[in-house]
């Protein structure tokens, strides 16, 4: 009998975006984002090919200003020139006009609805009488109009793309920092496509914190069941990280939904080279049918394998009711880390196991014991069970980014590695930065170029800072606390 809910078979609409399809019968799509400035027309293409030549099927740029969203012309026409046929996407927060413009000329204009209409979340809370709350839900139509009808002359698609991280001090102040928070501010923009009968819509919620972005997802699905509405959706555990951690825990959050039949189209958020999310996002893609199949094992079966267990048989079973055994076959330590994290996610997600016992066969067989546990206490930290080692929350970054994220990234998990439980949050600007970190102890926020802010939670403690200062000072912070 299949473990999988009811809403594995439903069915989406398809969105048309340029050459690539997504939604029904289509493939599940893999993207990624450049990292580079999106005025450097060379550097953009550059790092687009990077990306299409991985497998990348859709290429994001941040476009924070008119003039960006200008420049994508000369990107496209750049690529367009070389035989390159992939969408662009133009990802736009805080200005309208920026969407309006960058739908000129991008296959797809992602907009955020925490900052489109409603000013930049300052953690506030604002008491709004239902007649005040309706004035402002006027507001988000009048201002997301235009946008729709460029976007309709022009055959652009659009995405409403919800961040946990930045959600506004409107939806907060009603619904608090809650799922239902989350899919009611992309709920808000959805009724006004489907009144304007504009379908052309894919829908993304993300979350650093792979429960909340489950859970979120999985609510919104039913709550457009309900107003009938049948829009494809994307999938990311946003600020994931890099390395074993990020692979893990992305695999974990898209893992728990794909292997549900929700999604499609993914992009996994390393703070890495942007060409290398792109491996890791197939490898995903292609292990749904084999972990649903694991998933149905572990449902079934309540014997447990020897720890040594040397067969080629993959084997997965629940053990006294609380602990997920799962023995794999892998080729090596990331398809194992992937496997073994997609194959666990809904078990542990919905807490039905909090224990997770891990072996490997295949080429993974010679893997040692210990990196065995490593591996398993990484998939049970990525879905909140337990904490082991420090939590970096560090974003991939983007065109926003005036610092070097992955040096800095390295220099402060060398410096606080040992802080077990600790959370750090690494983000590249203030878009996510504030919002993504307010369950981190720490965070490390770019405020412009050469210059950081620290927070200790959601508080920022020093404004503007120079970067060459900032890691020592930080550091610093986290010492004078810990002996306070």
């Amino acid at each position: 009998m299949s473990i999988l809910p009811s809403y594995r078979r439903r069915q989406t609409s398809v969105t048309m975006v340029g050459t690539t399809p997504m939604g029904g019968d289509n493939p599940i799509r893999i993207q990624s984002m450049a990292t580079v400035s999106t005025n450097d027309t060379e550097g953009c293409a550059a790092q687009a090919r990077r990306i299409i030549d991985a497998g990348g099927e859709y290429v994001r740029f941040t476009t924070q200003g008119v003039r960006e969203a200008e420049n994508m012309r000369h990107i496209s026409q750049l690529l367009r020139s070389e035989g390159y046929t992939t969408p662009l996407v133009a990802d736009v927060h805080f200005n309208p006009r920026v969407a309006e413009v960058a739908a000129l000329y991008c296959e797809k204009v992602r907009i955020n609805p925490g900052n489109y209409t409603d000013p930049a979340r300052t953690f506030k809370k604002i008491e709004y009488t239902d007649e005040e709350y309706a004035l402002e839900l006027k507001k988000i139509e009048q201002t997301l109009l235009p946008l729709l009808k460029i976007c309709r002359e022009h055959h652009t698609a659009l995405r409403i793309g919800v961040n946990h991280g930045s959600l506004s001090d409107r939806i907060m102040s009603r619904y608090g920092d809650t799922p239902e928070g989350i899919v009611e501010s992309c709920m808000e923009f959805l009724r006004i496509c489907q009144r304007e009968h504009f379908d052309n819509v894919v829908i993304s919620i993300k979350a650093s914190n792979t429960v909340v972005m489950v859970q979120s997802v999985r609510l919104l699905v039913k709550a457009m069941d309900q107003e009938d509405m049948h829009y494809p959706l994307h999938l990311g555990v946003t600020e994931a990280g890099e390395g074993e951690d990020g692979r893990i825990k992305s695999a974990v959050g898209i893992g728990a939904l794909l292997t549900e039949g929700i999604g499609d189209t993914i992009r996994v958020s390393l703070s890495e080279e942007p060409e290398c999310e792109i491996p890791v996002a197939r490898k995903i893609v292609d292990s749904i049918e084999r972990c649903r199949s694991l998933q149905d094992m572990a449902e079934t079966r309540h014997d447990t394998p020897p720890l040594a267990h040397d067969g080629e048989e993959e084997y997965a079973c629940i053990k006294d009711g609380d602990t997920l055994c799962l023995h794999i076959n892998a080729a090596g330590l990331e398809e194992l880390q992937i496997l073994a994290a997609m194959t666990a996610s809904r078990f542990l997600i919905d807490r039905r196991c909090t224990q997770l016992i891990l072996t490997a066969g295949g080429g993974a067989r010679d893997l040692a014991p210990e990196k065995l546990v490593e591996v398993a206490d990484a998939i049970l930290q990525a879905a909140r069970i337990k904490f082991t080692k420090t939590e970096y929350i560090s974003c991939p970054g983007c065109g926003r980014t005036l610092f070097n994220l992955q040096a800095t990234i390295a220099r402060i998990k060398e410096a606080t590695k040992g802080m077990k439980g600790l959370k750090i949050g690494i983000m590249g600007c203030i878009v996510n930065g504030p919002g993504e970190m307010a369950d981190a102890d720490y965070g490390y926020v770019g405020a412009g170029r050469g210059k950081i802010s620290l927070y200790r939670g959601k508080t920022c403690v020093e404004k503007n800072i120079p970067e060459e200062e900032a890691v020592e000072r930080l550091l610093r912070l986290i010492a004078n606390d810990k002996h306070e």
